[in-house]
């Protein structure tokens, strides 16, 4: 199986999961190769939200969706912007439950992109790699990179089950 295979496998088995919404930019519409990961895996219209490009909002409103009993999977298509949404990352997602004294434990799932360089680099804020920078930040989420195509699956299959938030790291060269 290739990487993209797998990432497609992966999206497919997320759909599958009644309280999975897809929420982000180009989930709905074309506009990055994450949305034919979507296309690809079949995922239901219904279940995908899309929206501007408002990362801070965004991240805000998949939290909102959480507590409501959904289950997120929040798509930020590079990972350079996701450090826009990092108030609401780093203080409310990842801090939540401690500052609730355990009352709320929201759950999503993070899915961002390394943007890819071949075969051409699109430039240096498309492109860089903050997973460790976000696991020193969040240490209540959890942070895989996912470098390999045998870890893409399983990895996915681990932030369904975990009950701790996850962030995904794909890589946009892989596919």
């Amino acid at each position: 199986m290739e990487y993209k295979e797998a990432i497609v496998e992966s999206m497919r088995m997320l759909a599958q999961q009644e309280r999975i919404l897809f929420i982000g930019q180009s989930v709905r519409y074309s506009g990055h190769v994450m949305y034919n990961t979507l296309q690809d895996a079949e995922v239901p219209m219904e279940k995908r939200i899309e929206l501007p490009v408002f990362e801070d909002t965004q991240m805000g409103m998949s939290i909102g969706l959480s507590l409501a009993g959904f289950l997120p999977v929040s798509i930020y298509p590079r990972m350079d912007f996701l450090i826009i949404a990092a108030n609401q990352l780093v203080n409310h997602l990842d801090k939540m439950e401690e500052m609730s004294h355990g009352e709320f434990n929201p759950k999503m799932i993070i899915r961002t992109m390394v943007g890819g360089r071949i075969p051409l680099g699109p430039g240096p804020q498309h492109c860089q790699d903050h997973t460790s920078a976000l696991g020193l930040l969040c240490p209540n989420i959890n942070v895989r990179m996912l470098d390999s195509t045998d870890g893409v699956l399983p990895s996915y299959q681990e932030a369904l089950e975990s009950p701790k938030s996850s962030i995904l790291v794909e890589y946009g060269d892989m596919y």
